[in-house]
């Protein structure tokens, strides 16, 4: 540290959604900022695509040191996750997908008054200028689009195609191209069509003099007479060091803000007086994914962007929205080949096999058993063509609770009672588009163990 008060005006916890902005709008405001973000900057054509290479495709650390990739899977006590690491955070993995939530949504009395749709607004007007946000073009030719389009007719759902965070045409930049309709999404954008945080946000406030340093894991914060000083790790090198400031923005993501909270009050007790509500409240946004297999149309899965239209189930509660993602060509035939597991002896494994599902996937992935169609004939695998996945995003009863647990976070909540009818109508649901389709339905086999 020098011997100024403050190293920085500002420093930034973060660089997904929530940081980039803060550090824009600081920069904007003629403040130092410092932006700390634990994983690492990817340019176009930088994401990782060996699924053997383990090391640069998850992040394991400080569990593995050595494991400082794109992707944090974790199975929790009482639901999984999965989350990014990367300047950029979420945006580098999300379906670019962007819907303004109904006003109904903040009547419930979990939101403050003061946030509702006619307040936020304006604020997602900014974020859908600078995303430069749009649908997909409509003279597109995706058949993925059409036959979902179809099956939400004949279910007489309403249906539409949301904006997306993406380049239709070329955007400029270094390394920039316009979509190239590959259906790699929500595994880095190699073209740099997705307009992503870090090449629209966080790329403007590194023009007005912010600093973002990557490889840094804050581990606490400790408030100072005048300001704070944020303690970290380097992960290179798992040496600590701290940084001050007059001011810390603390957006980490839901994970990883509540784990600094809770370090910060439980294990190096310099927040002691934080509120005994932290990490109450935690919700999964009602996300339940399922697969179709063998559908009677060739649907194409991997041309266009992941998802394209959605459907929409909010004449009566539980509410939801629901889409057909599909995945590039060699994503779809391993899901394909891996078909639809028998539920029942998966239910009976379930107790043993949760908590090790992480450590399971990522050696799954070394050994190359997810690098290509298995040889093996599974239940109702079949043409990766003729398979789509279902994916719902709901209103669950955000009843989790994140704590320490042996100093380790955890996530306790018994979702499946506590929303069952949000998921049985999500269930019911897709099986309706499957017969549809013609095809098999199941959901995703982690929802059984």
């Amino acid at each position: 540290m020098n011997n100024s008060p403050h190293q920085y005006d500002a420093v930034v916890i973060g660089s997904g959604f929530g940081g980039s902005i803060n550090a824009l709008r600081l920069a904007q405001a003629g403040k130092s900022v410092l932006v700390l973000e634990r994983g690492k900057r990817y340019k176009p054509g930088e994401f990782p695509r060996d699924v053997t290479d383990v090391k640069r495709l998850f992040w394991r650390y400080p569990k593995k040191s050595d494991f400082r990739g794109l992707y944090e899977i974790d199975f929790f006590s009482g639901i999984g996750t999965i989350v990014a690491s990367g300047v950029g955070g979420g945006s580098l993995i999300y379906a670019n997908i962007h819907i303004r939530p109904d006003a109904v949504v903040f009547e419930d009395a979990k939101w403050p008054r003061s946030i509702n749709r006619a307040s936020l607004d304006p604020y997602y007007d900014k974020v859908a200028d600078m995303l430069g946000i749009a649908p997909v073009p409509a003279d597109v030719s995706l058949p993925k689009r059409d036959i979902f389009r179809q099956a939400a007719k004949k279910l007489n759902r309403d249906v539409f195609d949301p904006d997306q965070a993406v380049s239709w045409q070329e955007p400029g930049g270094p390394g920039r191209e316009a979509c190239r309709m590959v259906a790699e999404c929500e595994f880095g954008c190699q073209y740099g069509a997705k307009n992503s945080l870090d090449l629209t946000y966080l790329a403007k406030a590194e023009q007005l003099g912010a600093r973002i340093q990557t490889g840094i894991n804050v581990m606490h914060i400790e408030p100072l007479q005048s300001g704070y000083r944020v303690h970290y790790k380097d992960v290179g090198t798992d040496k600590a060091g701290s940084v001050d400031a007059s001011r810390t923005v603390l957006s980490a993501g839901t994970l990883g803000t509540n784990r600094i909270l809770l370090q910060s009050r439980d294990v190096f007790r310099t927040l002691p007086k934080l509120s005994a509500k932290l990490g109450s409240g935690f919700s999964g946004n009602g996300d339940f994914l399922g697969s179709i297999q063998n559908s009677e149309i060739d649907l194409e899965p991997w041309k266009g962007p992941d998802v394209t239209s959605v459907m929409r189930y909010f004449d009566e509660a539980p509410q939801f929205t629901m889409a057909a993602p599909g995945f590039s060509q060699p994503v779809m035939q391993v899901l394909a080949a891996m078909g639809q597991p028998n539920q029942g002896w998966l239910r009976f494994l379930s107790p043993i096999l949760w908590h090790k599902m992480a450590p399971i996937l990522i050696w799954a992935f070394k050994k190359g058993l997810l690098s290509k169609p298995g040889k093996a004939s599974m239940p109702n695998a079949g043409d990766p063509a003729r398979m789509t996945n279902l994916f719902a995003i709901g209103r669950d009863n955000a009843n989790g609770q994140i704590r320490l647990k042996n100093g380790n976070l955890d996530i306790t909540w018994n979702y499946a009672r506590e929303n069952h009818e949000l998921v049985e109508k999500m269930i019911a649901s897709m099986q309706e588009i499957s017969d549809i389709y013609g095809g098999t339905f199941a959901p995703l086999v982690t929802w059984t163990i």
